[in-house]
C-alpha cells in the first residue's frame, strides 16, 4: 500500500508542476475543487425526492478519483515528505463504514473539508466503502486518469488541438477504460505502460 501511495503522490506532483512548476506556492484551493466535486458526485448518486433516480456508482468513483487527486495535493503542499505523507495513508485511511446512506457520508466529508480545507483520510475511506472501492482499485484507477490527463497535456489541450474523440468515434475515456483493464496494475511499469497504449491507439 505505502509503494502505491508514494508512485501516486509522484504522478500528482509531476502532474501539478506540469501545469505550474511551483504549484505549492500559488495557494490553489483544493478544498474548493474537493467539495465542488462532491456536488458533482451527489448529482450522480441521486438525491432528488421529487424524482425517480438510480445511483450510478461508476460515475461516482470516478468522482472519487477526482477528490482523490485534490486531496493528494493538499497532502504534498503540508510539506510532510512523501514517506510521512505515505505512513499516513496508511495508518488513517480505513476502508469501512456504518453508514448506509452514501450521501450522508458525503455531507460529512465535504462540512469537514469546508471547515478546516484539509483532506480527511478518514472519511474519504468511509466513502470509498459505499461504493466497495479497495486501495487496489483507487490506485488503478487513480494512475490511469493521471496518465490520461498527462496524455492529454503532451498531445495539445492546452492549445485545443488535442482530440478527445478518436479515430473509432470513441472518447479518449472509454479507450483508458480498456487500457487499465488489460494491464498489470502491480507491474512497477503500471503508468508507463498506461501512456505507451493510449499513445499507440491515439496515432492510429
Amino acid at each position: 500500500m505505502k509503494q502505491q501511495t508514494r508512485a501516486m503522490l509522484q504522478l500528482q506532483d509531476d502532474m501539478n508542476s506540469k501545469v505550474h512548476s511551483a504549484w505549492r506556492e500559488q495557494g490553489n484551493a483544493w478544498y474548493r475543487a474537493i467539495w465542488i466535486e462532491c456536488g458533482e458526485l451527489m448529482d450522480h448518486y441521486g438525491w432528488k425526492w421529487w424524482k425517480h433516480q438510480t445511483p450510478d456508482t461508476e460515475q461516482v468513483a470516478l468522482e472519487l478519483i477526482d477528490i482523490w487527486h485534490f486531496g493528494l495535493s493538499i497532502l504534498l503542499q503540508s510539506g510532510a515528505s512523501v514517506d510521512e505523507i505515505a505512513d499516513k495513508v496508511a495508518s488513517e485511511l480505513d476502508i469501512n463504514t456504518d453508514q448506509t446512506d452514501l450521501r450522508l457520508d458525503v455531507e460529512a466529508f465535504t462540512a469537514a473539508t469546508l471547515n478546516d480545507q484539509a483532506f480527511h483520510l478518514e472519511l474519504f475511506g468511509r466513502l470509498m466503502a459505499g461504493v466497495n472501492m479497495s486501495y487496489a482499485e483507487l490506485y488503478r484507477r487513480y494512475v490511469g486518469k493521471n496518465v490520461l490527463n498527462f496524455f492529454r497535456q503532451d498531445h495539445g489541450y492546452k492549445d485545443g488541438s488535442y482530440r478527445k474523440i478518436w479515430a473509432d468515434g470513441r472518447e479518449d475515456n472509454e479507450h483508458l477504460v480498456e487500457v487499465v483493464e488489460a494491464l498489470d496494475a502491480s507491474d512497477v511499469g503500471f503508468s508507463k505502460a498506461v501512456y505507451g497504449a493510449l499513445e499507440g491507439r491515439y496515432v492510429k
